[in-house]
C-alpha cells in the first residue's frame, strides 16, 4: 500500500516505470512507510495488469504471488531473526550469506519471463562484508534486475552504493496527517506518542516498553538514589538494549534544553513543568556535557556491556547535574 503522504512520490515513479534505473534509494524518517512504498513498487513491476496509474491489479497470478509473500522473482533481503533467540540487546545485521544467495539467484532466468526485484530493508543494516557483496552486483547487474534499497539513515550507507542509485526522499507526514492516522487506528495517547516518535505514526505499539518510559521520567523528574538502584535493575529485567536507554534519556535532556530557552518540549510534551523546573535549577554547560556523554556511549548501544551498570552510572551523573553540582 501507499500511504496517503507518499502518493505524489508514487505518481513521479509511476509516470517513469518503462524507464527506470538499475536501482532506487528511499530515504526518509524511521516509520513513516517507506518499506510499504518499497513494496507497493516490487508488486506494480512485477504485476502482469497494471493499471492506467502504474498500480498493481491485485488479482493477476503475480499479484496473488506476492501477496502470500511467494513470488519467485521478488528476493528481500531482511536482517533475520533467529528462532527461539533473545535478540533484544543484539545488533541485527544482513551478512553477506544471504546476499550470496540472492546474488546467484537473480543470475538465473526469471521464473514467470518478466523482471526480478530485490528489496533490501534497512539498507544501513547490512554489515560490511554483505555492503560490499551488493556493490558488486550493483556495478554489473544482470539484465532486467531492479534493487529497491529503503534506509532509515543515508549517511550509514557506503558512498559507492549510494552513488549507483537513484535516490527519492519520502518525505514524514505532516503532524495532522500523522494524528489522524492515530486517530483513525483508535491509538491511545496518540498525542503523547506521536511526539515521542518524533512525528512518525507507524511505530510499533510497545505498552510495557512505554510504562517503563513512564516511570523513567518520573524518576528523572525528582532524580533519588535508591530510585536509581531500583530503575536500572527494572530496566535490565526487561533486557532491551543500552541503545533503548540512550533514545529516552537524551530525548529528555533535549526538552531540557529547550526549555533552557524557553520552548516547548519536542518528545515529552506532558511532562513540559517537569523538563521546565529542570531546565530552571540547571546549566547550559552542564546539560552539554552530560549530553556528550551520552553521545559517546551511543557507538556500544548494542554492546555486551552490563546494561544495569551503565543505566546506574548515567543516572548517577543525572542526579549531580540535577542537583548542579
Amino acid at each position: 500500500m501507499i500511504y496517503p503522504w507518499h502518493q505524489t512520490q508514487w505518481r513521479q515513479l509511476a509516470e517513469h516505470r518503462n524507464n527506470l534505473p538499475n536501482a532506487w534509494l528511499f530515504t526518509g524518517r524511521q516509520n513513516t512507510g517507506k518499506t510499504a512504498f518499497a513494496r507497493h513498487t516490487a508488486q506494480a513491476l512485477l504485476c502482469e495488469q497494471p493499471n492506467v496509474a502504474g498500480d498493481p491489479c491485485g488479482v493477476c497470478p503475480s499479484c496473488h504471488l506476492f501477496a502470500q509473500n511467494s513470488h519467485p522473482d521478488f528476493y528481500e533481503l531482511t536482517p533475520e531473526i533467529p528462532d527461539g533467540e533473545a535478540v533484544g540487546r543484539k545488533l541485527l545485521q544482513i551478512k553477506i550469506d544471504a546476499v550470496r544467495e540472492v546474488v546467484d539467484n537473480i543470475h538465473l532466468t526469471s521464473v514467470r519471463g518478466g523482471r526480478r526485484i530485490v528489496l533490501v530493508h534497512p539498507a544501513e543494516s547490512m554489515n560490511l562484508q554483505a555492503a560490499n557483496g551488493l556493490l558488486k552486483v550493483l556495478e554489473e547487474p544482470p539484465e532486467n534486475v531492479l534493487f529497491l534499497l529503503v534506509t532509515h539513515a543515508r549517511d550509514k550507507l557506503l558512498p559507492t552504493i549510494k552513488s549507483r542509485c537513484r535516490q527519492m526522499v519520502l518525505p514524514p507526514p505532516s503532524h495532522e496527517e500523522a494524528l489522524q492516522y492515530l486517530r483513525q487506528q483508535e491509538t491511545d495517547d496518540a498525542e503523547n506518542l506521536l511526539a515521542f516518535h518524533g512525528g512518525a505514526p507507524l511505530f510499533e505499539q510497545q505498552p510495557e516498553l512505554d510504562e517503563l518510559r513512564e516511570s523513567l521520567l518520573e524518576l528523572l523528574a525528582a532524580p533519588r538514589l535508591l530510585a536509581i538502584l531500583d530503575y536500572a535493575a527494572e530496566f535490565d529485567k526487561h533486557k532491551q538494549p543500552l541503545a533503548v536507554f540512550l533514545d529516552w534519556l537524551h530525548k529528555w535532556l533535549l526538552d531540557v534544553g529547550l526549555a533552557q530557552q524557553h520552548m516547548p518540549p519536542l518528545y515529552y510534551p506532558q511532562h513540559a513543568q517537569a523538563s521546565a523546573q529542570t531546565g530552571k535549577r540547571t546549566s547550559g554547560a552542564a546539560l552539554f556535557a552530560l549530553a556528550g556523554r551520552l553521545n559517546r556511549l551511543s557507538p556500544y548501544g548494542y554492546h555486551t556491556l552490563s546494561v544495569k551498570m551503565q543505566i546506574e552510572s548515567l543516572l548517577t551523573d543525572y542526579l549531580e547535574f540535577w542537583q548542579n553540582k
